[in-house]
């Protein structure tokens, strides 16, 4: 089941795409990490939605990576008078704690921890910034406004405050216990909302116990700005381009993006570019051509995935959405200014032993007849470090380990495969030359460069790189043992 494209697809599961068929379809189509939305659907929901994908990987024999995404903390107005207000610019509004319906003038928001952070002249979104208020004056229960952009306010409409760093935790008593339940269930990834500073991540991480590896969301000012020390602590990054979008000017989204996701590259670390890539075909079969430049824009930056969310959760074409995606990714890839793109904006920050050989397999395999570039990795590290470098032949990661191949499913250009354990280097480069012909990497005339760490099975010992024919006999003669 070869993919011919190096960008992964993460397409969210939902009423839309429930059932076996329908999921089996996506993977088919080119999914090859499914999203459960923590924020839609009971445990009971969630637990038949990973049911279904194990089976289907089953069915497949090919490791399907699951990312659980948290729903973070929700902030919301309170409710009116009659479900609804029409605020009007220039226009004096309040937020308080008043538990009493609100009408023009004012509406309640229990949140005290945001009137605590609040000072005169930060900025107050409502609606995904339809509405937009601006702080006269505020205390530990009060904020007295002037309404900058005007519009319907309605009941338990979202708030984002773009200016200051909220005194909230990024775990809520909801994300705690979903927490707990996925990473018993055993998902492979665990994206973390509302993520403001470094701390988050360590406390996540805390109660994930190595269940899951955490992706930080950023989406949110504030994360942008800890970004480098955000990156340090998390496993890997979604760009959330959602509330993002809402709380930062929208000129300003493209070159976050662009930072982060090369920033992201560097530090070896998966990066998501996520939110509204194919919107319009929850409704339509076809997306429109901005849609498909933003898509590709994603993959020429070097993204290692992009994802699909209502347009496969509940969209009336969810494969065709994902259809859509992998068509578009297998054309842009196939454009010799991808490589370009690529290949400029590779960084050389090599310092240790396995960065070196990874960087050499791949200059190998671009100046050498060579099919694919095999890493045996325990952990993933190897494969990460190879995937960073973005080589022009395909990544194939061996390892004895189920929930590391899980993992890898989101990396850019691997593709992972379960062996056995392996002791000695000749069975190594026997297994890795099995794999590429088995799965359509390479012929018997062929060559590959085969990377693995003495001692084997010991996670951070890659040391070792080999040019290997795809002939077994002559693995044979010629290879040590």
């Amino acid at each position: 089941m070869r993919r011919l494209r190096n960008v992964k697809i993460v397409a969210t599961l939902g009423p839309a795409s429930n059932d076996h068929d329908t999921i089996r379809a996506l993977y088919l189509a080119g999914a090859d990490v499914f999203r459960l939305n923590m924020s839609h659907g009971t445990h009971e929901d969630i637990r038949a939605r990973h049911a279904i994908i194990r089976k289907v990987e089953a069915e497949l024999g090919r490791p399907i990576g699951i990312l659980a995404d948290l729903q973070g903390p929700k902030l919301r107005v309170g409710t009116f008078t009659d479900d609804e207000a029409e605020l009007v610019e220039g226009a004096a509004f309040r937020l308080d704690l008043n538990e009493a319906p609100g009408d023009a003038s004012r509406v309640r928001l229990p949140h005290p921890e945001i009137f605590a952070a609040l000072e005169p002249g930060a900025a107050l979104l409502i609606n995904d910034g339809k509405i937009r208020l601006s702080v006269e004056t505020c205390g530990p229960d009060f904020a007295n406004c002037t309404v900058v952009v005007g519009g319907t306010i309605s009941n338990r409409k979202g708030v984002n405050v773009p200016d200051v760093v909220l005194p909230l935790a990024a775990l809520s008593d909801k994300d705690r216990t979903d927490l707990d339940f996925v990473c018993d269930l055993g998902v492979d990834w665990l994206a973390l909302s509302f993520v403001q500073r470094p701390e988050d991540v360590t406390e996540a991480r805390a109660l994930v116990r190595g269940r899951a590896a955490i992706m930080s969301k950023i989406e949110k000012p504030a994360g942008v700005r800890a970004f480098d020390a955000i990156l340090a602590v998390s496993d890997g990054i979604m760009v959330a381009r959602g509330d993002l979008g809402v709380e930062c000017p929208v000129q300003n989204v493209p070159p976050i993006q662009k930072r982060l996701v090369r920033d992201a590259r560097a530090a070896a670390k998966p990066v998501i570019v996520a939110t509204q890539m194919l919107e319009s075909m929850i409704e339509s079969p076809v997306p429109t051509r901005a849609e498909v430049s933003d898509v590709a824009n994603a993959i020429y930056e070097g993204a290692d995935a992009v994802m699909l969310s209502a347009e496969s959760a509940a969209g009336d074409y969810p494969v065709e959405a994902v259809t859509t995606m992998n068509n578009v990714a297998i054309e842009v890839e196939g454009d010799i200014t991808y490589r370009e793109v690529i290949e400029a904006s590779r960084r050389a920050n090599r310092t240790t032993v396995a960065e070196g050989i990874v960087a050499a397999a791949r200059e190998i395999a671009e100046t050498a007849d060579i099919r694919a570039i095999c890493c045996f990795s325990e952990s993933g590290t190897t494969v990460a470090l190879t995937a960073r470098e973005r080589p022009r032949v395909p990544i194939i990661a061996l390892t004895s380990v189920q929930a590391t191949a899980r993992r890898l499913a989101l990396t850019w250009g691997t593709h992972c495969v379960i062996v056995g354990d392996v002791d000695r280097f000749k069975t190594a480069v026997v297994q890795a030359v099995r794999a590429a012909r088995r799965d359509g990497f390479a012929e018997a005339s062929d060559q590959i460069v085969v990377t693995a760490g003495i001692p084997f099975n010991v996670p951070g010992t890659t040391n070792i790189l080999r040019v290997a024919p795809c002939e077994e006999r002559l693995i044979y003669r010629s290879e040590p043992e």
